[in-house]
């Protein structure tokens, strides 16, 4: 499923990542502890986290995520923010709690 059409279901806030909407996304991961999401999530899954600083930046570049959506209207890092721009990391943000989103991505076939 394209990243366009799971942003524009879910109605989050694009925080960097423009342009890079047609992304494929083939799974969903949803965690906090960045080591377990360095082992775990696959290549080309939308991570959903609470994390808001650069680490999660470089932690999706590693394992090649799709993208990043916070949950819990989390304010992001400045420092996150440039950087998932400056590598070309989707980030959205949304208030939904995880549980919301992973449900609403359920429902859309993930």
């Amino acid at each position: 499923m394209k990243l366009s059409s799971i942003i524009d279901k879910l109605n989050v806030e694009t925080i960097a990542g423009t342009g890079l909407e047609e992304k494929e996304v083939e799974g969903v991961y949803i965690g906090d502890l960045l080591s377990l999401v360095m082992s775990k999530a696959q290549r080309n899954n939308l991570w959903i986290t609470i994390q808001t600083h650069i680490n999660i930046v470089a932690v999706a570049t590693l394992v090649d995520l799709a993208g990043i959506i916070i949950v819990e209207g989390m304010e992001i890092d400045k420092d996150a923010i440039e950087k998932a721009k400056e590598v070309g990391i989707p980030l959205f943000k949304t208030s939904l709690s995880a549980y919301e989103v992973a449900c609403k991505l359920r429902e859309f076939g993930l």
